[in-house]
């Protein structure tokens, strides 16, 4: 694999995987344009180099199909303003060799969601698993995923993928595209070696105390990762929708709050387990209660144990935050994944701001946090404190797959592993 900070790629055409999913409002417009300014270091790199651009990204979930509401056109002005260089635009992304054979020095191209080719994915389309042709279907596309793949790749002298977020994604762009450029060729950029660090700290460069906060609606999306923090932390934080599942396996009633009723069992193992492993398990004692899921509810501090019906827990409450708080502000390593309720509705974000604090206060003290996940990072973009932490993951799922320990196969295919 080699390095981007040693890398010349003057006279070389670069294809870049980026994530440019970035969220537009009903006129097309950007909404937020975080994760374009996250690969800016990556792409001026390479054109202050004297090398030109091939852009390649997926946005949204159009299974194949071309949906123009999904298209990239739509972000190619917005493209060209963050970069400072016009960026011209492929509208098919599998027929653009033309179009990066005429790039100059300095020149950008963003080719067309790669996603509305199903090879990206290299999923069967229109065939449901349980039909018996469905493995050979699937063995169809895997040939097909490769050919796209390397078609991709005769755009480009030098591969490099910068999109972290992605990274738990065996797709033709992220990994697969990597088998056709030697070792010499190929590379992370500046931002997925920025996750990567961030990742390598909490998981191998840990500083005592370490305090993990998970949130999430329910255990079982959690589980894998509550299950490997729980070899590490010294204080696992367990808050949002999952607080009430453990709540009722422990004997609580919970009134109309979210419960995996089917998780009660689990809930009880993992409270077990952190007992075993000497790790301080911090749960709610109590909660913001409202009679709807609206912002405008009427709302009651209830025991989280003591929920009454026709109410659902919608926040942590007051005592809960202090002890949070506690947990967190003593920590030198911060991990956090998760609100501590429906922080979207104002009146319910007074939970998750108060952790947030408690992180920003630490961080100030000399710790060392990662705020991770769509909703965590919302949270910290909401409370104006993303500057205010050490480091703000671009990534959800290849997050939490890192953390879980799990090998990314966007990063393994750059190693050559």
């Amino acid at each position: 694999m080699a390095n981007i900070n040693d890398y010349n790629f003057a006279g070389k055409k670069a294809i870049v995987r980026v994530d440019f999913n970035v969220p537009l409002n009903e006129k097309g417009e950007i909404t937020d344009d975080t994760r374009i300014r996250g690969a800016l270091p990556t792409l001026k790199k390479i054109l202050a180099d004297g090398g030109s651009l091939i852009l390649m990204s997926h946005m949204g979930k159009p299974k194949g199909k071309v949906k123009p509401e999904l298209s990239l056109g739509q972000i190619v002005d917005a493209v060209s303003a963050a970069l400072g260089v016009k960026v011209a635009f492929a509208p098919d992304c599998a027929k653009a060799s033309e179009a990066a054979a005429a790039l100059k020095p300095g020149e950008a191209l963003l080719l067309e969601n790669l996603r509305f080719y199903p090879e990206e994915e290299g999923k069967p389309v229109g065939i449901d698993k349980a039909d018996p042709a469905y493995d050979d279907a699937k063995k169809e596309m895997k040939a097909k995923q490769k050919e796209f793949a390397k078609n991709l790749a005769s755009y480009a002298d030098v591969y490099v993928n910068d999109a972290f977020g992605t990274a738990h994604r065996k797709h033709a762009s992220t990994a697969v595209i990597a088998d056709y450029f030697d070792a010499d060729n190929k590379m992370v950029g500046f931002l997925m070696e920025k996750e990567l660090n961030a990742v390598d700290n909490i998981l191998n460069n840990i500083k005592r105390p370490f305090t993990a906060i998970m949130g999430g609606s329910k255990v079982s999306t959690k589980i894998g990762i509550i299950e490997n923090l729980m070899e590490k932390v010294d204080n696992l934080i367990l808050c949002g929708g999952m607080t009430y599942t453990f709540m009722k396996a422990l004997g609580g009633t919970v009134g109309d709050s979210i419960c995996e009723n089917d998780k009660l069992q689990l809930a009880l193992d993992i409270i077990d387990k952190a007992k075993a492993k000497g790790v301080n398990l911090v749960l709610a004692e109590d909660c913001v209660c409202a009679d709807s899921f609206s912002n405008d509810a009427n709302t009651q501090v209830c025991s989280a144990k003591e929920i009454p019906a026709g109410w659902e827990g919608l926040d942590i409450g007051p005592k809960s935050r202090i002890k949070f708080a506690d947990a967190i502000k003593n920590a030198k390593t911060i991990l956090w994944n998760g609100p501590a309720g429906v922080f979207e509705f104002d009146n319910f974000a007074v939970g998750s701001k108060a952790i947030a604090d408690a992180i920003v206060e630490a961080t100030k003290n000399g710790a060392f946090s990662l705020v991770g996940g769509g909703d965590s990072v919302a949270c910290v973009n909401k409370f104006g404190y993303a500057d205010q932490v050490s480091y703000v993951s671009t990534g959800g799922g290849a997050l939490l797959e890192a953390i879980e320990g799990k090998v990314l196969p966007g990063v393994a295919a750059i190693k050559g592993e």
